[in-house]
C-alpha cells in the first residue's frame, strides 16, 4: 500500500476527525473511502460521457438499434419494474 501526505485546512481536518469518531472508524479509512468513491464516480462519469458521444455519433447509422428492437427493450425494462 502506498502512502500519501495530505495537508488539510483546519476546518476540514476537524470535520474529518469528528466524522470518523462518529462512525467509529479512523480518519485514514474515511479519507480512503472518500477518495475511492470520488475516483469511481469520475470513471463512471467519463464512461457515461464516452457512451453519450458514441450514441450521438452512431444515431441513425448502421450500429443504431432498429425501432422495433428498441421498443421491445424499453417495454421489457418497464415491465421488470
Amino acid at each position: 500500500m502506498k502512502h500519501l501526505h495530505l495537508p488539510l485546512a483546519e476546518d476540514i481536518h476537524s470535520a474529518l476527525m469528528n466524522e470518523a469518531q462518529r462512525r467509529g472508524t479512523s480518519a485514514t479509512t474515511l479519507a480512503r473511502e472518500a477518495v475511492e468513491r470520488l475516483l469511481l464516480e469520475a470513471r463512471s462519469q467519463a464512461l457515461e460521457t464516452e457512451l453519450e458521444a458514441y450514441i450521438r455519433a452512431e444515431a441513425g447509422g448502421p450500429h443504431d438499434l432498429d425501432e422495433a428492437l428498441e421498443a421491445a427493450g424499453v417495454e421489457h425494462l418497464l415491465a421488470s419494474r
